[in-house]
C-alpha cells in the first residue's frame, strides 16, 4: 500500500487572489507530492511500508536513524491538515463553543490573532504555526521545521511558514502573508470540528 497524495478540498484557483494558482500548483504539486513520493520511497520493504500515516510519524518520532521518514511523513501530514485550515471566502470570525474559549483565553479574537501573528512571523526559519487543544487549553505553538503538535495535544488549524507557501505572492513578506491567512484563507468550521471532536 503506497501512500497517495490526498486531494485539495478546493480547486487550484479558489483560494485566489490571496494565494494563487500557481503558489498552490508548486506548493502541492511539486513539495507536497515530493513529501509522499520520498516517503514511499523511504518506506519500501520496510515494517511501516503498510501501516497508516500515524502510526509511521509514531514510530520513527525521535529517532535520529528515522529523521528522514519523519520529515518526509510529519510534511505529508502537516501539509494535509494546512490545506483544510483554508477554504476559499475564508476568515470572518469563529462561532460557538471555540468562539467562547478563545474569548475566555486570550481576551477576544483580535487579541488572538495577534499572539498568532507574533508567533508566525517569530518562527525563526521555516516552520508551522498552530492553535492547538491542550488538555482542554487553546494555546499556540509554532514548530521548525517538519515538527508538529504530539498526541495528546490536538492541532485544530495550522499556518504554514515555510516560504514556499508564501514567496511567490508575497516574497519575503511573511507578516502580511499570515494576515492575509487570518483575513481571507482561515476556515473556522474546520478548527470548529477539530475542537469538538
Amino acid at each position: 500500500m503506497a501512500f497517495e497524495l490526498p486531494p485539495l478540498p478546493w480547486a487550484e484557483d479558489a483560494l485566489e487572489p490571496v494565494t494563487s494558482a500557481r503558489t498552490i500548483g508548486f506548493h502541492y504539486g511539486k513539495h507536497h507530492r515530493a513529501y509522499v513520493d520520498n516517503l514511499n520511497k523511504l518506506v519500501a520493504g520496510t515494517e511501516l511500508e503498510n501501516r497508516r500515516l500515524e502510526e509511521v510519524i509514531g514510530a520513527v518520532a525521535g529517532d535520529p536513524a528515522k529523521a528522514g521518514v519523519f520529515n518526509n511523513a510529519a510534511q505529508v501530514w502537516n501539509h494535509s491538515f494546512f490545506w483544510q485550515s483554508m477554504k476559499p471566502g475564508g476568515g470572518g470570525v469563529p462561532g460557538g463553543a471555540l468562539a467562547d474559549k478563545i474569548a475566555a483565553t486570550f481576551g477576544g479574537l483580535p487579541a488572538f490573532v495577534e499572539q498568532f501573528k507574533a508567533a508566525a512571523v517569530g518562527r525563526f526559519g521555516s516552520g508551522w504555526a498552530w492553535l492547538v487543544d491542550d488538555a482542554g487549553a487553546l494555546k499556540i505553538v509554532t514548530t521548525a521545521n517538519a515538527e508538529m503538535p504530539a498526541p495528546p495535544v490536538k492541532p485544530l488549524l495550522t499556518c504554514d511558514v515555510w516560504e514556499h507557501a508564501y514567496y511567490l505572492d508575497f516574497q519575503n513578506r511573511r507578516p502580511d502573508f499570515v494576515q492575509a491567512f487570518w483575513d481571507s484563507l482561515v476556515d473556522w468550521d474546520f478548527a470548529a470540528r477539530n475542537f469538538a471532536g
